[in-house]
């Protein structure tokens, strides 16, 4: 396929999403498999137009002066990708399976047009009804804080120290021919490997026998100082209540060494089933999983026992728009106000397992103050017998009245939320 071409097949799946609710890759996936003569590099770039449409997809509507799939295609490959407005309207002509060449406007638009009197939400590329949420969090940078949202990760991973170390995983992925660019260590986190976005490229870290080794794990920055900033230790008694897949329960175990005990419980006992692979793998062997049980409650055990309980909370995703940016523009209100009921019930849970001066971890992927530190404030008002810790992170970052917020554009990582309460009572 031309250009021209993928850009018209990121239109026309831009277009069916418009009238479903529904995520793009599910789209994408959709129109790969009714058009199957599309090779790997025709997929990996479709691809990337479709997501990169999506993720400037305001910033782009307002330069185009047209809000459709065309525009937000364009204003992709025009202000996100870097390409010229000369090659956008070259790759539409000697191509019957291009979209039409741009008009007039549309030429005036791609050579000149810029952002200047743009309200903060569309140079930010985040909806509108969030701008009072994005305006606590941020004042006057919110513009800036959400055009970082906007920009592709890159694909973090923590080595797994039960196994091996940074410096040998760096060594193991420099040698593979699928890389771009070697892998380098992130900033911050003392464990984490970096492996930068390339347009058109996905690496497949999966198949590399380091992985298959158990020697790291893909898991953002933020995730991983998130982890250290728990104070898990060898030899405490730890609960990871929201689990989910494992990461967390994964990075906590291989801070405390194999020593001690790790408890991995959810709600949803589905989301548990990848947990024990993973766990061989890694070679952890101090970790328990809690599966929820009808009969009685998993972790009844465990009351007053823990000296960590890490509620990875419910949210929104809002601080990884980098890696789903069409789930920003799917968002309501209602389901943040969903959000909001589960992370009280997740912290309710929580609060009985902590032991007389032991920790309880609130962390969220999310950037909005109603389910970060209006969460911790609501639930503080609840349960008298709680206390702020103060929280020390060597990296850039936002302080909360209560915890701390790091973002793409301070941090370098996912948008992370984090707050220690101790028990004091």
């Amino acid at each position: 396929m031309r250009h021209g071409a993928r850009q018209q097949a990121a239109i026309e799946i831009l277009s069916t999403l418009e009238n479903q609710r529904r995520p793009a890759s599910d789209a994408v996936k959709d129109w790969m498999l009714s058009h199957r003569f599309a090779g790997s590099k025709d997929r990996a770039e479709i691809g990337d137009l479709v997501f990169g449409a999506l993720r400037w997809k305001q910033s782009s509507a307002w330069r185009m002066g047209a809000d459709d799939p065309r525009a937000w295609v364009w204003g992709a490959l025009r202000w996100g990708f870097g390409r010229e407005a000369e090659w956008i309207e070259q790759s539409c002509y000697d191509d019957p399976h291009a979209p039409p060449p741009p008009t007039e406007a549309e030429r005036a638009a791609l050579s000149g047009a810029t952002l200047d009197g743009a309200p903060a939400h569309v140079r930010g590329d985040y909806p509108e009804w969030l701008d009072a949420s994005f305006a606590r969090a941020f004042g006057d940078a919110r513009a800036e804080e959400g055009a970082a949202l906007a920009v592709p990760a890159s694909l973090d991973l923590r080595a797994n120290t039960l196994k091996s170390d940074r410096d040998r995983v760096i060594a193991a992925l420099g040698e593979s021919p699928k890389l771009n660019e070697p892998p380098s260590p992130t900033p911050y986190a003392s464990n984490g490997v970096r492996i930068p976005w390339a347009q058109g490229r996905t690496f497949p870290w999966a198949t590399e026998q380091s992985f298959v080794k158990g020697w790291f794990e893909v898991q953002d920055e933020g995730s991983q100082l998130a982890a250290l900033l728990s104070g898990a230790e060898p030899g405490m008694q730890v609960a990871d209540v929201c689990a989910g897949g494992g990461g967390k329960t994964l990075a906590l175990a291989a801070l405390m060494q194999n020593k001690g005990q790790i408890f991995a419980h959810d709600v949803d006992g589905r989301r548990l089933a990848p947990l024990k692979e993973r766990l061989d793998r890694a070679g952890v062997r101090n970790a328990q999983i809690r599966a929820p049980m009808r009969t009685k409650d998993a972790l009844e055990d465990l009351r007053e026992r823990m000296d960590v309980v890490f509620v990875d909370a419910p949210c929104t995703g809002s601080g990884t728009w980098r890696r789903s940016p069409d789930s920003k523009w799917r968002l309501r209100p209602n389901a943040l106000l969903k959000r909001r009921d589960e992370q009280q019930q997740a912290l309710a849970m929580a609060a009985p397992l902590v032991k007389p001066g032991g920790r309880l971890m609130y962390v969220t992927c999310s950037v909005l103050p109603e389910e970060n530190e209006d969460a911790v404030a609501a639930f503080l008002g609840s349960y008298a017998g709680f206390a702020p810790v103060g929280l020390t992170l060597d990296a850039p970052h936002y302080v909360r009245t209560i915890g701390v917020q790091m973002t793409p554009l301070k941090t370098g990582c996912d948008g992370f939320y984090v707050a220690a309460l101790q028990r004091t009572a």
